[in-house]
């Protein structure tokens, strides 16, 4: 009988060893602080640094297009696999959606985008692309090495999160839309709070910022066909001109800015593709003109959107011509503003804070560029932040969507790091009424 219940001891203190014990509902800051440091030491050393930076690598010398994924997407979940992290797929056709944690509420989602650009890469290095025509110029390649360091360091301190990490690997968010494919698939519907990273050649590296409110426009694209009669250039007067009705359209787009806009409410109109004619002395038949519009508030969008179509038709018609537009939402779908939510940029700040210091969190001024992350702001709370990589002494730095782009690879631990705690201590510092369904869980674990 004694033997028996010391062997029952000794199975118990084998079991207790086994599982790790969470901290406790209500952890002592010291704790907290610790662990985006923690974190980010662990992402910086050499296994796992070497690690991140080969699969951003292996991305980059493979880039595919929006929706067109399927060998990046096989990377990820060979990662996934390894790393002993369960997923669905296929999401939105070439989407991953994995998950760490408890498998119950609450749910707090970190994403990366996967899809590449159609340029032609213009620097010369060990791993530039393999697919002519074809270039990570935008930095996905890193957020995807990013996401999966941060499903590293997760599983490695799996112990601290209180509830559930969604990783969410998401194509197409060039001009696609992934993000809204994401969200019709119903596979994000228990997410309380999600969090997205861009790495910024634009600021200092070792810096991080955002801001509150909107942060990125509105912004969405369309394509009009002025259609005239066309004839000899010696003889106007026998025809409908359509690059002269076109022209005037183009200037009375601009004013919608200039005349009509709040100059305090930020809003552009550019008209980026003008086609027509292929002779020097025939007026053609119609032509094509296309474009973008943008703007901080949904209201603003709607109205613009709904006075270019105005202008264009109306204008068309007194130069006797006709004009059909199009806005093309299958295929470009419009992007609503990027919404940061107020609670998740103070979360931000402290996290960061704690990182990299105070001094080093900024805030910025709103841009006028867009991001398909905004689709997710709309369903749930969600907070966007760049990651500074600029340093001079690795090369020079250009703006995105440049055939000369380029990584600071060094950029990648910070990413991961940052990620995987503003994740960690989402799950232990807030316990907000999950709108999940009651009881729900995931059985992944």
């Amino acid at each position: 009988m004694a033997l028996r219940c010391c062997l029952n001891l000794i199975f118990v203190f084998h079991v207790l060893m086994l599982c790790p014990i969470p901290l406790c509902s209500s952890p002592i800051p010291e704790e907290l602080s610790q662990i985006p440091l923690n974190f980010l030491q662990y992402a910086k050393s050499p296994e796992v640094f070497d690690w991140m930076v080969d699969i951003r690598r292996k991305i980059h010398e493979n880039p595919e297009l929006g929706f067109e994924e399927f060998q990046t997407s096989k990377l990820i979940r060979a990662e996934l696999d390894r790393l002993g992290i369960s997923y669905e797929y296929p999401v939105a056709i070439t989407g991953v959606v994995g998950f760490i944690g408890t498998g119950n509420p609450p749910f707090v989602a970190i994403r990366a985008d996967m899809d590449a650009l159609a340029l032609q890469e213009g620097v010369v290095w060990e791993h530039q692309s393999k697919v002519p025509g074809k270039m990570h110029a935008c930095g996905h390649d890193a957020h995807v090495a990013m996401l999966l360091g941060a499903a590293k360091i997760l599983v490695e301190h799996r112990h601290l999160i209180q509830g559930t990490v969604v990783l969410v690997f998401q194509p197409a968010e060039e001009g696609g839309g992934g993000a809204k494919k994401m969200l019709e698939t119903g596979v994000l519907n228990n997410v309380d709070a999600i969090f997205g990273a861009h790495v910024s050649p634009k600021y200092p590296f070792g810096m991080v910022i955002s801001r509150p409110g909107p942060i990125l426009a509105a912004s969405g694209f369309f394509e009009a066909v002025i259609s005239g009669k066309g004839g000899h250039a010696a003889l106007p007067h026998h025809t409908f001109d359509p690059i002269l009705a076109a022209s005037n359209i183009i200037i009375s787009l601009q004013q919608l800015i200039s005349r009509e806009t709040d100059p305090l409410d930020s809003q552009v109109v550019t008209v980026a593709k003008f086609q027509g004619g292929d002779a020097f002395n025939v007026i053609p038949d119609s032509v094509t003109i296309g474009g973008t519009f943008r703007a901080f508030s949904r209201e603003s969008f709607i109205q613009l959107k709904h006075r270019i179509v105005e202008v264009i038709t109306k204008q068309a018609n007194v130069q006797r011509c006709n004009a059909t537009v199009e806005f093309n939402e299958d295929q470009k779908p419009s992007f609503p503003v990027t919404l940061n939510d107020q609670d998740l940029y103070e979360h931000f700040r402290a996290v960061a804070g704690d990182m990299l210091g105070s001094k080093n969190v900024l805030d910025m001024q709103p841009l006028m560029g867009a991001e398909d992350f905004a689709f997710y702001c709309e369903a749930f709370p969600g907070f966007f932040y760049f990651v500074g990589m600029k340093n001079e002494t690795v090369g020079k730095f250009e703006p995105g969507h440049s055939p000369y782009y380029i990584v600071n690879e060094d950029v990648i631990p910070y990413g991961a790091a940052l990620q995987a705690s503003i994740a960690t201590r989402y799950l232990l510092e807030y316990s907000p009424k999950s709108t999940s369904t009651k009881g729900y869980s995931r059985d992944e674990l």
